[in-house]
């Protein structure tokens, strides 16, 4: 019987995250190189890509920074390449960048109401390209590696959200006109769980296993009100902090989780069992 910490180790192994500087982007970057592996930092902001590998550099970690635009095929191709160079390999990718619009005054004034019934087209065009064609195209792009192994492990990040329509209600303010969350954020982590099994299906027997993880919310400096009515609705009574969701992370990462394909591990508070 193999040793339970040895499930978890991935000494040897290499990890690509996107979104590799966002709020679990960095946790998940941190969390996969204290297991051992070397990580690729990818993300659309150069300055801060670049900082935040510097960062797990000096800590003694292996890590790379590659600056990359998902939504450009040739982008994530030279990202992939990068990586192969660097490590020499790439075992898991875990695809966490997407499109989440905030509900502070300042985003609130460039989004607006995020109201279905004009949501502009362009907004629509530009989530579908982040949130799914950028997985695809990393996936894509990743998975001529794993299959020259023999092996490879990909996560796609989904969101409860994906699972069940929004609750709009924690989104108003009394005396404020309605704010709403976008129709784009459940359809495109929606398109994430299909994404997913028809990965884990068409890779059968090659050794790529591929899942999602769906968090719930995640607090994030939210003002009180917002974390009053989330936490009503959470099981738990309480929102996520922003190291919960990385043991998850790692299961779905190491071999801890080898018989585990298509599957998506929900880590919610219990929001999504009501």
């Amino acid at each position: 019987m193999t040793d339970l910490a040895e499930k978890f180790d991935l000494t040897g192994r290499t990890a690509v995250v996107t979104g590799g500087v966002g709020l679990l982007g960095k946790q998940f970057c941190r969390t996969l190189a204290a297991a051992g592996a070397a990580v690729t930092v990818v993300d659309i902001d150069e300055d801060e890509t670049n900082r935040f590998a510097g960062e797990l550099e000096g800590e003694g970690f292996q890590a790379l920074a590659a600056p990359t635009d998902i939504t450009d095929p040739e982008q994530t191709e030279a990202m992939v390449a990068r990586t192969l160079a660097r490590f020499g390999r790439l075992d898991v990718l875990v695809n966490s960048a997407a499109l989440d619009p905030k509900f502070d005054p300042e985003q609130i004034s460039k989004q607006g109401a995020n109201a279905f019934e004009d949501y502009p087209l362009d907004a629509w065009r530009q989530a579908l390209d982040v949130n799914l064609t950028g997985m695809f195209l990393c996936a894509q792009a990743a998975s001529g590696a794993m299959l020259s192994q023999g092996q490879g492990v990909i996560i796609n990040l989904c969101s409860m959200y994906g699972l069940v329509g929004p609750d709009q209600r924690l989104y108003q303010r009394e005396g404020q006109p309605p704010q709403y969350k976008p129709v784009t954020y459940t359809v495109t982590k929606a398109g994430v769980v299909g994404f997913t099994k028809y990965l884990a299906t068409y890779y059968a027997g090659k050794h790529i296993r591929v899942n999602a993880l769906t968090p719930g919310g995640v607090f994030n400096d939210h003002d009180d009100e917002f974390v009053q009515r989330y936490s009503a609705r959470s099981v738990m009574g309480r929102m996520a902090q922003q190291d919960e969701m990385n043991g998850a992370l790692l299961f779905l990462a190491s071999d801890a989780s080898s018989y585990m394909t298509g599957a998506n591990l929900v880590v919610d508070g219990g929001w999504t069992a009501w």
